[in-house]
């Protein structure tokens, strides 16, 4: 009995360790540190960063629709708070103004860069993915460099906000590790030399900073896309219903043109003189703020894409 009750402890040690040990930022890092991937590479890029296009970056990301401090009109105090409710619980969005305590501050570039592309704290935690870095990760270190910039140049704002409201075990964040090591790939955007320069642009913004699957897809039971379903539209994850196909299916938006696509990003109003609001009248906000040519950039990326029939939200 007492031989049992021994093996059975090694074997819990055993099991914690490799637990720790496999949930570690730096075993994420480690298993993904090829040329292939880049995470070997210096994190901080060579040129000085260029604020300008950082604006873009920060308009294409959308980050006022999440960060921007909530009941107040400037959509450029990114104080945080707002509550994103999920199946995995609450999260509180939090303060990424360039405040020194509260915000992202002392942050260096860096430090940034690698909360965006491997959702790491600078003090070593993991981030949840309900901060989109499995998106993000597809943006260049130029351009998180130069987004970060840009972000440095916002109002500082104080405060922080509440702590999330998960449930066991989705409150033991270290778990996150294994989510990366499932769905974290660490590839940054490649351009297909098939395609045009503006197909890949849209390819780009579309994927990496627009993050557009993040809503657009569903999720399995990890709350990471289902890779055929992606932009095929899915369940809203805060429960409102369902988010539409953006597919070029006849249950998306099969049948609209470049065009309209591009007036829909620009003034929210759709072919059929509807216009969108909820969620994607602040994505719309964001993305009118763009320079013409990516919306249109987005626009013909889009209407690329695979169809697939759109997302059937089951009978209760």
């Amino acid at each position: 009995m007492r031989k049992a009750v021994v093996s059975l402890g090694f074997l819990v040690v055993v099991a914690l360790v490799g637990f720790l040990a496999l949930t570690s930022p730096s075993a994420y890092r480690l298993l993904r540190s090829d040329s292939s991937i880049g995470l070997s590479t210096p994190a901080e890029p060579n040129l000085p960063p260029n604020p300008e296009n950082g604006r873009v970056m920060f308009f294409a990301g959308g980050c006022t629709s999440c960060h921007a401090t909530p009941n107040q009109d400037d959509k450029l105090r990114l104080g945080g708070g707002y509550a994103l409710k999920s199946p995995f619980g609450t999260f509180h969005v939090p303060n990424i103004s360039p405040h020194q305590r509260d915000g992202i501050g002392s942050w260096s570039t860096s430090d940034f860069i690698r909360a965006m592309r491997e959702g790491v704290s600078p003090d070593g935690r993991h981030y949840y993915p309900s901060f989109p870095y499995a998106s993000y990760q597809r943006m260049s270190r130029e351009d998180l460099a130069d987004l970060f910039a840009f972000m440095k140049t916002l109002p500082a704002v104080e405060g922080k906000a509440p702590d999330h409201e998960l449930p066991f075990p989705f409150n033991i964040r270290r778990g996150v590790g294994l989510w990366k090591l499932a769905f974290l790939d660490g590839h940054s955007f490649t351009p297909d030399s098939s395609k045009s320069a503006s197909w890949n642009r849209g390819a780009y913004l579309v994927n990496g900073p627009g993050h557009c699957a993040e809503c657009h897809s569903e999720r399995n039971f990890a709350g990471a896309i289902i890779e055929d379903r992606r932009f095929a539209g899915g369940p809203d994850p805060e429960g409102r219903g369902a988010v539409p196909n953006i597919t070029p299916h006849r249950t998306g938006i099969g049948g609209w043109t470049e065009a309209d696509l591009v007036t829909l990003l620009t003034t929210g109003e759709t072919p059929n003189f509807d216009t969108v609001g909820g969620p994607m009248g602040s994505v719309v906000r964001n993305t009118a703020q763009l320079p013409e040519a990516d919306r249109q950039a987005m626009a013909e990326y889009l209407l690329s894409l695979p169809q697939k029939q759109g997302y059937v939200a089951p009978k209760p």
